[in-house]
């Protein structure tokens, strides 16, 4: 069953920090794929995590559906 995370992950939401400049989403071109593959930005970095991982990531960092600079709401 996916989490509330997952599911907004799979819709193109950014989840964020404006303060922080840390953001995890997943690109357009990784929807509908079997194991998609998320982007972490930070400190202009940018790294790929798995869906486990970048969900791990937007908990531990209480990262919350933000406004990205460059792409807005969403990532598609």
């Amino acid at each position: 069953m996916a989490t509330m995370t997952e599911s907004q992950l799979k819709a193109g939401i950014i989840f964020g920090d404006n303060n922080t400049a840390e953001y995890i989403y997943m690109p357009a071109s990784e929807l509908g794929i079997e194991s998609p593959m998320c982007v972490y930005e930070y400190d202009s970095t940018r790294d790929d995590l798995d869906m486990a991982a970048a969900i791990r990531m937007i908990q531990l960092r209480s990262l919350k559906p933000t406004v990205h600079p460059l792409l807005g709401k969403t990532s598609c």
